[in-house]
């Protein structure tokens, strides 16, 4: 990833700079989890990328190294009833907002992941894929990936049988057959149609 591509969005070299990006859009259960860093330009940290294109090792060595060097990080979420409240869109948004009010450091700019911007106390531009090109966002993504696998891990023991450790959540063949099999948790997102169908679908 290329520092240098980072001045397309970025005219300000005083600007302070937060990249955040959420994990847990898509999945049927569980938060979404978002994360905002703003990196030490004098602690470089090699090899941020998207948290998808890492490996699961990789992801956990950057984790530590991004806790350690960053100069302000900071964690947000949303949990299951705000998304089934005020749906995903939202609830990512406020989840966004948790994470940039939680910094250590106010920035003056907050570069978002994707196409949408949440309202912030500072200037915000949206960048599409900016996971895989801005240093800030990369770290971002790793943050909140690792965050919400970790709680995964969890749910999967709270739960046995869903496969969640697998899946992290997402609709995949394996969570879908067991829901039809186990029914719906409290942790599952009942907004969501496949939860939604099988609570329709289930005895009274």
């Amino acid at each position: 990833m290329q520092q240098s591509e980072r001045s397309f969005w970025v005219s300000d070299t005083e600007a302070i700079i937060a990249g955040v990006d959420e994990v847990g859009r898509g999945p049927l259960c569980g938060p979404v989890v978002t994360a905002a860093v703003i990196l030490d330009p004098l602690r470089p940290i090699d090899g941020l990328n998207d948290s998808k294109k890492l490996t699961e090792r990789r992801r956990e060595i950057l984790f530590d190294l991004i806790k350690e060097r960053a100069l302000a990080w900071s964690l947000g979420r949303a949990e299951v009833e705000e998304i089934d409240q005020i749906n995903i869109l939202q609830a990512t948004m406020l989840a966004m907002q948790r994470a940039v009010a939680g910094l250590s450091i106010n920035p003056t700019l907050a570069l978002i992941d994707g196409n949408r911007c949440p309202k912030l106390p500072c200037a915000a531009k949206a960048v599409i894929k900016g996971d895989s090109r801005v240093p800030e966002i990369a770290a971002a993504s790793i943050l909140a990936k690792v965050t919400r696998d970790r709680e995964m891990q969890v749910l999967d023991q709270q739960y046995p049988g869903y496969g969640i450790a697998k899946h992290k959540g997402y609709p995949t063949r394996e969570h879908l057959d067991a829901l039809a099999r186990l029914g719906v948790t409290s942790d599952h997102r009942r907004s969501f149609r496949p939860v939604r169908e099988r609570i329709e679908c289930s005895p009274a």
